[in-house]
């Protein structure tokens, strides 16, 4: 299994092979298969991460969600450098058009206490910007486990890979089907990796038509304007019978706002 974030992933997709566990993905993970152009004005709470180690030429690392002014959750997985080195991007749909949207650097991390590394639970981190990002609209955390329920079709945000060879750095989106947490439980190797109905989120094709990818850990998955899931990890990316799986924000909401309001 491979975590979806962009940066990460080189020397832990040779640790996957060998332990067939999953890993963070970076160079050959998640950023969104099988979608379509988005805009910046109907997700302007869409967080780009960059970080001075990631790949040229705008770094990208990861996906995030703005919640607050001058805070936003992301995956836990994607925080494996200094908080000086990431920055948050907002606005900006083409990562490489540099005279759009606006940027802050982040000053604090914050790792959700119950973050398991080695199945990737609780895959949640809030940071705190250096500075607010003013006159953007915030998204709301879904709080009712119900909202997870197979048949809904939330849709999934992100810059990251477009195909598992390579990144795109544009904003792209897929509604992605929820398959319900029975389908994923189905799958032996994900259960072996720790999927778990309590805390994640099974959504995505069956036929690989498209998926998240690379790049896209910690971006939004986003269901009647509220936060549902953020993009935590999966198998490859928009491979048949392997659905992504998702970080869900209502079992860990209460966790979650306290620490938001601080």
């Amino acid at each position: 299994m491979l975590l979806r974030a962009a940066a990460i992933a080189g020397a832990l997709v040779l640790a996957t092979a060998a332990t067939a566990s999953a890993t963070p993905a970076t160079e050959d993970q998640p950023l969104i298969i099988g979608g379509t152009l988005a805009s910046t004005s109907e997700a302007p709470w869409a967080i780009a991460l960059t970080n001075s180690a990631g790949p040229a030429p705008t770094g990208r690392w990861c996906g995030a969600v703005l919640v607050r002014a001058n805070k936003l959750i992301t995956a836990a997985h994607c925080m494996t450098r200094p908080a000086g080195t990431y920055t948050a991007v907002q606005g900006r749909a083409d990562l490489r058009d540099r005279s759009s949207g606006q940027t802050a650097r982040i000053a604090g991390i914050w790792i959700h206490p119950g973050y398991n590394r080695a199945n990737n639970r609780n895959d949640f981190a809030i940071l705190t910007l250096a500075r607010p990002l003013t006159g953007v609209p915030v998204i709301r955390l879904e709080t009712n486990p119900k909202a997870d329920r197979k048949g809904v079709v939330p849709t999934v945000y992100g810059w990251g890979e477009t195909s598992d060879t390579g990144p795109d750095d544009t904003l792209q989106k897929i509604a992605v089907p929820d398959l319900g947490d029975a389908t994923c439980l189905a799958n032996k190797e994900y259960v072996g990796y720790g999927y778990a109905a309590s805390a994640n989120v099974c959504a995505g094709y069956l036929d690989g038509t498209g998926d998240s990818c690379q790049g896209d850990s910690g971006g939004p998955l986003v269901l009647n304007g509220r936060l549902l899931a953020t993009v935590s990890w999966g198998k490859g990316c928009a491979e048949p019978g392997y659905p992504g799986v998702y970080a869900e924000i209502a079992p860990n909401a209460k966790t979650l706002q306290t620490q938001l309001d601080k």
